[in-house]
This record gives structure tokens, sequence and C-alpha cells, in this order.
């Protein structure tokens, strides 16, 4: 349990977690079963996706700067991050396919490379580290794998994205109910 009011802010906020979870597996069902999305129309649904998470990200962050993980840093950069390219999608819907691609894999693998480091450098449950690294290699692979087969076409694209969004929602979910657990 944390003594300062700002590490018990930082326990009460495990459901931000949560909520980026679900986020992730709505984002992964819509990319998965809704086919005939349209380039300006897939923009808008990442957008809304990377700026939700950016959201959860900063405020996760700034709850746990007194926490005792020393890595909330991470959280917040990627978060700032996100609202960018959220925000930067959003007044941009018109971007080009290749210019999407990119945008995605380097989000992807930044935050997967954020997600090893706090794995690795957190001071959670072994259990906790390991769903941090698994989430990270996969974000990295995801990312990778896009940036290095942009010719896979718009509809492989689009399921690449939804079945990672589908794997990585549990495995936020999973972290976030692992942190409530080892704060209570």
């Amino acid at each position: 349990m944390k003594d300062s009011a700002a590490g018990e802010f930082d326990t009460s906020m495990w459901w931000l977690g949560v909520v980026a979870g679900i986020i992730t597996i709505f984002f992964g069902i819509a990319a998965l079963f809704w086919p005939g999305l349209t380039l300006v129309t897939f923009v808008y649904l990442f957008s809304a996706f990377v700026l939700a998470l950016g959201v959860v990200s900063i405020i996760k962050s700034l709850a746990s700067i007194k926490g005792s993980s020393g890595v909330w840093w991470l959280s917040l950069i990627f978060g700032v991050l996100a609202v960018g390219l959220g925000v930067y999608l959003v007044r941009h819907p018109n971007v080009s396919f290749e210019t999407l691609i990119l945008l995605v894999g380097f989000t992807f693998i930044v935050r997967g490379v954020f997600d090893v480091v706090e794995g690795i450098f957190s001071e959670r449950t072994s259990g906790s580290k390991v769903l941090f690294f698994i989430a990270g290699v996969l974000g990295v692979l995801a990312g990778v794998f896009l940036l290095t087969q942009p010719v896979a076409g718009g509809v492989a694209f689009v399921w690449i994205l939804g079945l990672y969004a589908l794997i990585m929602g549990p495995l936020l979910i999973a972290m976030s109910i692992d942190e409530h657990g080892e704060a209570a």
C-alpha cells in the first residue's frame, strides 16, 4: 500500500487501464468487422483511439508521479505524443495511406518500446512485468510488420491493426487488474 496521498490517488486510478483496454477492444472489433471502411473513416477511428489512449496515459502518469513506479514519465511522453498524433489526424483526415501506415507503425513501436522499458524497470510484481514485456514486444512486432509490409494492402492493414488491438485490449485490462491487486 502506498503511504502518500498521491500514491493513494494512483491506486484508485487502476480502472483507467481497464477503460484503455475496453477502448482498444472496441477499436479492434471495429477494424475487423467493418470491412468497408474508407481511409478517411479509418483515420477518424484511429484518431479517436489514440486520443483516448493518450489522455488515459497522461492521467495515469500524472497520478503516479509520487507512486512506486519510477517510470511514470514514459506514460506521460507516450500520452503527449498520442494526443498530438490524434489531433494531427483529426485536423488532416485526408492523409495518404502511406503516411497513415508510417504513423501507425511508429506509434506501435514507440508504445512497445516504452512498455518493454516499463516492464523491465518498474517496481511492479513479476506477473505485471511479464504482461508489460509481452505487450511491448507485441507492439514492436506489429509496428515493424506494418512498416516492412506496406504493400499488404488496405484490408490486410486494417486486419493487422484489429488483431493487434484485440490482443492488446485484454492485456491492458489484465495489467490494470494486476496493478489494482498489487495495490490492495
